[in-house]
């Protein structure tokens, strides 16, 4: 994960306010894409992170584009959250931030010998993202 934030490239306008909450923010979204429908509440209960880091994050997706809440129908008070269709403008920044910025956070963990080792890792990562990405429950 660490490698990962590395790689991502700044906000628009820096971290400022966010500083220190890429994590959370990326822990949330994936909650979210695994439960469609969810909750802060239930999202702060799955990953055990605060129920206001939660909120802060949800806050952050929202204003990059990347979730949608709305009331919940049977319960008004609550507001549901889910996945936006299509791709946020900030997961097309980070997709053009392309492979490089990857290859190189990889290269500097693998130290001395990571551009030898480089291409190995990089396919044994390719292979696990195939195998182990992000499911809505069945």
């Amino acid at each position: 994960m660490k490698l990962g934030e590395e790689a991502l490239p700044e906000p628009p306008g820096g971290s400022g306010q966010y500083a220190g909450s890429t994590r959370s923010v990326v822990i949330v979204a994936g909650d979210i894409a695994a439960h469609p429908d969810t909750t802060v509440g239930e999202t702060a209960q799955r990953t055990g992170l605060p129920q206001s880091q939660v909120s802060g994050a949800v806050a952050r997706l929202r204003e990059a584009g990347s979730v949608r809440t709305a009331p919940d129908p049977a319960d008004r008070r609550r507001t549901l959250v889910r996945q936006a269709p299509g791709t946020s403008a900030r997961v097309a920044a980070v997709r053009a931030a392309g492979a490089s910025k990857v290859e190189e956070a990889l290269a500097r963990a693998l130290g001395e010998d990571g551009a030898r080792q480089l291409p190995e890792v990089t396919e044994a990562l390719e292979t696990l993202a195939r195998h182990l990405s992000v499911r809505a429950p069945h």
